[in-house]
């Protein structure tokens, strides 16, 4: 198909494959022993040399099946999977560009592993003069998909009876759980770490927040308003949209679990009353919270049920959208509840937290971020002092682990040093630190503007003189001799 070059919509787009050659590529016939679902995933790569090499190696394609029979379901890991091929496909055309490795199956030879290791350093762009890797990341994921790989070739060769491709892999892992750290891992996990330090840790402020909330409501109310007067498209993805980044930075969420909440969730939540015996347990102030929101459950990391708290607004809002889908030209197939019109797929949060913040005129609009908000409600909750139940509880909504929580969401490590620990070495400075025994951090109280008294061995004699004068006077009136 032609494109009009002089055409404003046109300048400045990628050059890519045309629709005809698109379209042409579904008609072509899906190979043997592949799945139509997977093959109709790789169609839709990208099309250059990395995802040839994708197509024609085997070891590669199993790998792709292999996510596939695992994530397949669901829609949004496709482009997961697609990434885990690429990277792969990248470290073997770099094999083949050096001339040493012909095919991904070469790379579990044992002869080759010195091969495999200059391929990976290679794509991952190591400065050897520094031994500072350029994209270290690339590097430790490279070890995982290879080693997905070596084990499912063995798995095959185990049903085939392939003894050698069987001691070729299994000696390769061995090779690999004693060289691949100390000449691939330890350089890539130093180079991540040490881009860290020194890195300005950005929390959101609660002014930004606040004026985020403020704004969202006005927002809320004007979005619901227009799509009651006037069901159409642009009307609906408004409210989605402002209801979406209401839900995430209410409840501190993963901005992709709520971007991903069924529709389910929403029309099946569980609206009974709380049980009369449970609500002995509870002040009057948390009955009446109990009936304020409403409660649904979504799936969160790692296939972990957490739960989302709603306010009368955004149920009402919720309720507005699901009964103008259809109207607006939402697909019944559509199975979010965030859904774009006219698609299968759904609202990202994260663009549109991003988008918000820049509306409503926040101070710091970069810190305004899904994952920074739910540090920040981590962070200060180490202010409010809770007990290990109520932190355990806290961690569960938020969705972390408790060990996790404890070691990646308290106080800043630079706050903490800045305002804990400088304490003590003050009062070690001043030689102050006896006159605090039995209190904690939080406790001590010294002023760094305090000059310290440093006194010559001359002054303090003159003083010890003045002093053994002033007892001498006073034991003198008692009639009592000093020895």
């Amino acid at each position: 198909m032609r494109r009009c070059f002089l055409s404003q919509k046109v300048k400045g787009l990628k050059p890519g494959t045309s629709r005809v050659q698109a379209l042409s590529k579904y008609e072509e016939q899906v190979p043997d022993s592949v799945n139509a679902q997977f093959w109709k995933l790789i169609l839709n790569m990208h099309d250059d040399n990395i995802t040839k090499v994708v197509r024609s190696e085997k070891c590669i394609m199993k790998l792709g099946e292999h996510l596939f029979n695992k994530h397949g379901q669901d829609v949004t890991k496709h482009e997961y999977i697609r990434q885990k091929m690429r990277e792969t496909a990248r470290v073997v055309l770099q094999g083949r560009e050096d001339g040493k490795l012909k095919m991904l199956s070469d790379f579990f030879v044992p002869a080759n592993f010195p091969h495999v290791i200059d391929a990976v350093k290679k794509v991952a762009g190591l400065n050897e003069r520094t031994n500072v890797f350029k994209t270290p990341s690339l590097a430790l994921k490279l070890d995982h998909n290879l080693k997905k790989v070596a084990s499912i070739l063995e798995c095959e060769a185990m049903i085939s009876g392939d003894k050698n491709t069987i001691q070729n892999v299994q000696t390769f892992k061995q090779i690999c759980g004693t060289r691949w750290s100390e000449c691939v891992s330890s350089h890539a996990l130093r180079t991540m770490n040490e881009a860290k330090w020194n890195a300005p840790q950005l929390i959101p402020l609660a002014e930004d927040v606040k004026k985020m909330h403020q704004y969202l409501h006005t927002k809320r109310m004007e979005c619901q308003r227009n799509l009651k007067e006037q069901a159409e498209k642009k009307n609906w993805a408004e409210l989605a949209k402002i209801t979406l980044c209401e839900v995430i930075i209410f409840n501190r969420r993963r901005e992709g679990e709520v971007s991903k909440m069924s529709l389910n969730a929403f029309t099946l939540r569980d609206t009974s009353v709380t049980h009369p015996d449970v609500e002995l347990a509870l002040s009057e102030l948390e009955k009446k919270l109990c009936k304020h929101f409403q409660r649904i459950e979504i799936r969160g990391k790692r296939g972990r049920k957490v739960p989302v708290l709603l306010t009368p607004d955004m149920v009402s809002s919720m309720e507005l959208l699901v009964q103008n889908r259809r109207t607006c030209g939402v697909l019944d197939e559509n199975p979010y509840m965030f859904g774009r019109p006219q698609t299968l797929s759904y609202f990202r949060g994260s663009d549109i937290i991003r988008e918000m913040a820049q509306r409503c005129g926040s101070k710091h609009p970069e810190a305004m971020s899904s994952t920074k908000l739910r540090k920040h409600i981590a962070t200060m909750s180490k202010v409010l002092n809770l007990k290990d139940n109520e932190m355990d509880d806290l961690a569960d909504f938020l969705g972390h682990d408790i060990r996790v929580h404890r070691q990646y969401y308290r106080l800043p490590e630079g706050t903490s040093q800045l305002a804990k620990i400088s304490k003590v070495l003050l009062a070690l400075e001043k030689g102050q630190l006896s006159t605090f025994k039995g209190k904690n951090l939080d406790e001590i109280s010294i002023d760094p503007q305090e000059k310290i008294s440093v006194d010559s061995g001359s002054d303090t004699d003159e003083r010890m003189t003045q002093l053994r004068g002033i007892l001498q006077l006073h034991l003198s009136d008692h009639q009592v001799s000093l020895g």
